[in-house]
């Protein structure tokens, strides 16, 4: 069943702690027992320290509340500024109901015409596929880790060009994983 959501931009003063809620309930199954989910931390990192543009950073609200949060960050590719998509997270309520993907549809929307050539993620390939992701090596883009595989994926945007290949950075609090 689909609910009825909005899709907005974040603003960092009201609307990111009901995001964190979303992300540390979303996230909360991956965590260790009795830990908060480390996308908790990142996710609070990239917003206060200014490494997610404006329109890149996105709450989706129903009811009032929001009820999910992506975030596009700024990452690199072969020198090449590019988006690190995620965290991801939906409020589990509300799971499996087109909250996710319109917030994809939209950060891909906003990075494309923010003039990015890539956006690459780790993540789900089933659930990515449906908005054009592929394994990033078919784009000649490395992932920072190896052991991830097939998980890291990009999609070219617009702006691509031959320039966007090599080996992907994200955004420095990503480091802290």
């Amino acid at each position: 069943m689909v609910i009825p959501v909005s899709v907005r931009v974040l603003d960092p003063v009201t609307d990111l702690a009901p995001a964190l809620e979303v992300v540390a309930a979303a996230f909360a199954p991956q965590a260790p027992q009795g830990s908060q989910p480390v996308e908790v931390g990142l996710t609070r990192a990239l917003v206060v320290g200014g490494h997610v543009p404006g329109p890149l950073g996105l709450v989706a609200v129903g009811d009032g509340a929001v009820v999910g949060v992506v975030l596009g960050s700024i990452g690199q590719v072969g020198g090449t500024d590019a988006i690190g998509l995620g965290p991801l997270a939906v409020s589990p309520s509300r799971q499996s109901t087109g909250v996710g993907s319109a917030l994809v549809d939209a950060v891909l929307a906003a990075a494309d015409a923010a003039g990015f050539p890539l956006a690459a993620l780790l993540g789900d390939p089933g659930f990515y596929a449906r908005f054009g992701f592929v394994t990033a090596a078919e784009l000649g883009v490395e992932s920072p880790d190896p052991a991830w595989g097939g998980h890291f994926q990009a999609r070219r945007l617009s702006a691509w060009t031959v320039d966007a290949r090599g080996p992907f950075r994200y955004a420095a609090p990503f480091d802290d994983l």
